[in-house]
């Protein structure tokens, strides 16, 4: 197996096994046993666990990038492409293996004792809020709009794990939906 494959296997595995059972819980002979990776170029790839916990950050934080961007794209009226957010959000929410944010779980498990994951994670909300800033200027919004819609969405996400339930989306979706309005 090259190196390419293994990593993407380790990766894959790390992702979906990190998100399922929380970072602490899994240790690297889990991960290489679920990739069929052998232990030894586990380590050539990941020389700890911290390495390897940082990149599964940085490969979801892209996939999600490109997914909501994606979704959002599929709208043309810039108002309509802000409430696409929490659509988006209200189909992750759906999901059957829905946990809540990974980044939100790394760092309630990580954040005070890894500083690559702090950093990694505060990058991830920082370019997601971003988004949602780029998004409302499009439609005419302010910056502080984009901050309120921002947490809206934050906490849709931080409610729906907790409940197990979508619904947090279509409230978070109304709220912004109100306020877009009275900027209007």
């Amino acid at each position: 197996m090259d190196a390419t494959t293994a990593e993407g296997r380790l990766l894959d595995t790390a992702g979906r096994l990190f998100y399922a059972k929380g970072v602490q819980a899994v240790g690297m002979d889990e991960v290489r046993a679920g990739s069929g990776v052998s232990l030894k170029r586990l380590y050539q790839l990941f020389p700890s666990k911290g390495h390897l916990v940082e990149e599964t950050l940085r490969r979801r934080d892209a996939a999600i990038r490109e997914s909501v961007s994606a979704f959002v794209r599929e709208r043309e009226d810039p108002r309509e492409r802000v409430l696409a957010v929490f659509d988006w959000l209200h189909e992750w929410f759906g999901e059957p293996d829905f946990r809540g944010c990974a980044f939100i779980n790394a760092y309630g498990e990580l954040g005070s004792t890894a500083e690559g994951v702090a950093r990694i994670v505060r990058g991830h909300k920082e370019s997601f809020h971003a988004f949602i800033a780029e998004l409302v200027a499009g439609a005419g919004g302010s910056e502080s709009l984009a901050g309120q819609l921002a947490i809206l969405a934050e906490g849709a996400i931080t409610t729906a794990a907790i409940s197990g339930s979508p619904a947090p989306a279509r409230q978070a979706r109304e709220a912004a939906r109100l306020l877009l309005d009275a900027t209007r």
